[in-house]
Order: structure tokens, then C-alpha cells, then sequence
């Protein structure tokens, strides 16, 4: 039996980035790019307003209040996305909306709340300096920068910029395919109604729903029954199209659990089975025709807790992603807990902040098969394999299951 540490570095070791893609741009969002992406021109692309007002030269409103106005002479009126057609002199000023184009002769916008309309003239009742609510050319890119790096998380702003650069795709890393098979005679469809001694098989649910969550592409190959040609025929499925294959069930110690046999038959391996971890003890990990195979516990909270401590560091490094594990913050225990010695304790759990502070507390009973406790859960309170009774009020590790 090996630590959580020793494991983790193991698979992980296992892994490396999968290759890239060209997709859309609105089908990058929360993938990573795979490419630098330079600006072909500036943006803006030429200096415009920031807001309704008046274009001025800056020396026309020296001294301008609203005691004593300075009144400008209006030439001309520039909506956004027309192009100016005068030239301002002293004593004149454009009528312009947001985003209308700066015209020649201005270096300045006077805010429409700081004037007053007077016919075709308008009264300043404010001095402004130069450059005043005037976007420039090239303020938020220069053309020819860098201005998205290889290994960006894309996230909506960043979308936008790319619609704004012009690009229409990008390269990102691959979402990985991932096989998931359930495993065991007790196992039925979610569409059956479970005879007397089955359950439904939900744990293939939740494992494709956690997939999906860390960005992979869960392939459910059903159901192997308790016979060894069973599984190893979903197995030799998986290996054809999959980059990782996921099997929940079969990793213990029954007379029925294959998953550790098949994946030391012929050229496969197997690194390690067991790890010192409640729940999730029964855990194997090794490779079938090459592709990487993570054999977790069949109870559903032992299935996933397994997967979110091992599985979705391997997902989120395969697609370019540097932060690979859930945030661990410091929290106020709310109850007393206990434990044995041994092996290190992921407790389903509620925190809270209040005032600058994180509290925790249980989601009551602990059962591998509860699986009522991951629903209320947002956090997973983490004992250290050598403590034996916390006491409340005690400050506890907490891993966030939401970022």
C-alpha cells in the first residue's frame, strides 16, 4: 500500500499533453491554447471617444465653470463608426458619440454632463486637460504584440479578444477521450427498475459527469459482468479509441474482481493497488495495449473521491492546464471527529465563510455507499494519515470541489 502522494506522483508521471486542435473560437472556451497569437494590427485602431460629449482642443476650456462658460462653436456631429470631416480650430467643437473617431485639430472630449446646449454653439462649464476620455490608438493592443501566450486558459474575455484580433479559430490542446466501464453482476441499467440484490448502475454517471466537468469526453462502454472475458473485452473496446480508460468496481480482494488480473495478463502492467486513503483504499493503476488504466473502488463516494484526487489531475494535464488540484484552504472544525491511524481521510463536507473566516462541518454519515453526502458536499475535510481525534474548533485542511 503506497501514500496519496506516492500515487498521485505516479499516474501523474504516466501522463503528458495531448496534441492540438484548430477549433472555433466560441469552442475554445475553458480549453487551453496551444499557440501564441500575435495582433495583426492595433486596437483600437485609431484614437475615438470614450463617451458622449464634445471634441475640443483642451486650451479652449481654460478656465471654463459654470460661472463662466467658454462658448464653442459646434461643426460637425460624429456618430461611432463615421469619419470626421472637419478639422477643429479655435473655438470650435464636434458633437460626438462614444466611440466616434477623434477628429484632426482635437485632443480632448468634454463630457456631454459638463456642457450646456446653446443653439448651434455649446457651453463648456468645465476645464479639461489634454487626452481627456480619449481612447488612443493602440491603448489596449499594439500591433505586432503578443498578446495571448501558449497555455492561456481560455476564459470569455479571452474569446472576445480573439473575435477582436480577427481570429476566427484557434489551436488548443485536445480534450482527452476517456472509457469508463462499471463493473459487477449487481450492476443494471439506469432504465431498469432493480430486481431483489442489483442496483442501478450510477456510478458510470457520475464518473462521465466529472469528465465532462474537468473538459474530457466520457465514453460509456456499459457493464462488465463478474467473468474475466467480459471485462477483458470491454478493456480491448476501451483501447481502440480511448486515451485513458476509467473501470469502477472489481479492485478489491472478492473472488470476482478481475480489473487487477487482466491488467497484468501479457504485455500490460500494473504499478500499484491500494492506496492509504479512506475512501478509495482499493485503487489500481497500470496500462492495457499502452493506454493508461485507473481501476477505482466501485462504492460511489469511494468512485468519486478516488477520481478527484487522481483522475482529474491526469484530465486537466493532458489538456495544457497548469493548476491540476483543487484549491486546499484552512477551516474552524465545527464538531469533533475521530479516526484510526493509517490512512489519510477525505470526509464529505459544508464549509462556509463568515467575517474572513472558513468553517466546516460534516455531511453526517461517512458510508462509501452514501452517496447523499457528495450532494451536499462543496469540500472534502483532509486528516492526515497519523491523527486520531480532532477536536472542534480545531483548524483542518479543506480541499474546495468547486474552484
Amino acid at each position: 500500500m503506497i501514500s496519496v502522494e506516492e500515487a498521485s506522483k505516479t499516474i501523474l508521471m504516466n501522463f503528458r499533453k495531448l496534441g492540438r486542435e484548430k477549433v472555433a473560437i466560441i469552442d475554445a472556451l475553458a480549453r487551453v491554447a496551444g499557440e501564441d497569437v500575435y495582433a495583426a494590427y492595433d486596437i483600437p485602431g485609431a484614437a475615438n471617444s470614450a463617451m458622449d460629449g464634445y471634441a475640443v482642443r483642451h486650451r479652449d476650456t481654460a478656465g471654463a465653470n459654470r460661472r463662466n462658460p467658454v462658448s464653442l462653436k459646434i461643426v460637425e456631429h460624429i456618430p461611432a463608426g463615421h469619419v470626421p470631416q472637419k478639422k477643429i480650430r479655435r473655438g470650435e467643437a464636434a458633437r460626438i458619440m462614444t466611440g466616434g473617431l477623434i477628429p484632426a485639430g482635437a485632443d480632448a472630449v468634454i463630457r456631454q454632463e459638463d456642457t450646456k446646449a446653446a443653439g448651434t454653439d455649446v457651453l463648456v462649464i468645465a476645464e479639461i486637460a489634454a487626452g481627456k476620455d480619449i481612447r488612443f490608438a493602440g491603448e489596449d493592443v499594439q500591433n505586432g504584440s503578443l498578446v495571448i501566450s501558449q497555455g492561456t486558459f481560455i476564459k470569455p474575455a479571452v474569446i472576445g479578444m480573439l473575435a477582436a484580433l480577427g481570429r476566427t479559430q484557434i489551436s488548443v490542446y485536445r480534450r482527452p477521450r476517456v472509457a469508463i466501464i462499471a463493473t459487477g453482476d449487481e450492476l443494471v441499467a439506469v432504465t431498469r427498475k432493480p430486481p431483489a440484490g442489483k442496483i442501478i448502475n450510477s456510478n458510470s454517471y457520475a464518473l462521465s459527469a466529472q469528465v465532462l466537468a474537468c473538459g474530457g469526453m466520457p465514453l460509456m462502454l456499459g457493464i462488465a459482468r463478474d467473468r474475466k472475458k467480459d471485462l477483458q473485452r470491454l478493456f480491448k473496446s476501451a483501447t481502440a479509441s480511448a486515451d485513458l480508460i476509467i473501470s469502477s468496481g472489481g479492485v478489491s480482494v472478492g473472488d470476482f474482481d478481475f480489473v487487477k488480473t487482466v491488467m497484468k495478463e501479457g504485455g500490460n502492467s500494473l504499478h500499484f493497488w491500494r492506496v492509504a486513503m479512506k475512501p478509495g483504499k482499493p485503487l489500481a493503476f497500470g496500462e492495457i495495449e499502452g493506454v493508461p488504466v485507473l481501476g477505482l473502488p466501485g462504492n460511489p463516494v469511494s468512485t468519486m473521491v478516488s477520481f478527484e484526487q487522481f483522475v482529474r489531475p491526469c484530465l486537466l494535464k493532458m489538456q495544457g492546464h497548469e493548476n491540476l488540484f483543487r484549491p486546499l484552504i484552512k477551516a474552524v472544525l465545527m464538531e469533533e471527529i475521530r479516526k484510526k491511524a493509517g490512512a489519510r481521510h477525505f470526509i464529505r463536507a459544508i464549509v462556509k465563510k463568515e467575517k474572513n473566516k472558513y468553517f466546516v462541518s460534516s455531511t453526517g454519515g461517512q458510508g462509501s455507499g452514501i452517496l447523499s453526502s457528495m450532494v451536499l458536499a462543496n469540500a472534502l475535510i483532509v486528516l492526515a494519515e497519523n491523527a486520531t481525534k480532532v477536536k472542534k474548533g480545531s483548524l483542518v485542511d479543506v480541499q474546495l470541489l468547486a474552484d
